[in-house]
């Protein structure tokens, strides 16, 4: 059974926890995030209340755990897929984070997903598209179209 792990804005948990359980529906194994989990645990998807270097800056350290948790993650599922929305008031927002673990998945040759079509208002448009990812056009189900189970 082919593993996905999700990537996301810590913003999007709650369609990834949906999105996992779809992946799931469909006989994947999906990978999401560590935060993600505590958050449905907690039926708590407010995003201030999992970031607490936000009220202390000397807890950066944990953004770090929680990257590098990640980054593993990335590694051990055979493909990479990134949930993006609108934030902020940027369309299919693809943040620092999400596109670092895309460079790693890029790095690792992983297949990749994108939900949306990608992020026209990013910094990082040139980068992201260099990528070669598979925008998925909002059909999650279009994953099985190149990731067969």
């Amino acid at each position: 059974m082919p593993s996905i792990t999700i990537c996301s804005s810590v913003a999007f948990y709650k369609q990834v926890i949906e999105a996992r359980n779809q992946l799931e529906a469909m006989g994947y194994e999906v990978i999401v995030p560590e935060v993600a989990k505590r958050m449905e645990a907690a039926n708590d998807y407010v995003v201030e209340h999992f970031k607490p270097w936000f009220a202390d800056p000397n807890d950066y350290p944990k953004k770090g755990e929680f990257m590098r948790g990640h980054f593993e993650e990335v590694a051990k599922g055979d493909a990479t897929f990134v949930m993006n929305y609108q934030k902020n008031g940027v369309d299919n927002y693809i943040g620092g984070n999400v596109l670092m673990e895309m460079g790693l998945a890029f790095y690792l040759k992983k297949p990749m997903f994108i939900l949306n079509e990608a992020p026209t208002e990013s910094a990082f448009l040139e980068e992201i598209l260099g990528l070669g990812c598979t925008i998925l056009h909002g059909k999650l189900e279009d994953i099985a179209k190149t990731l067969p189970v």
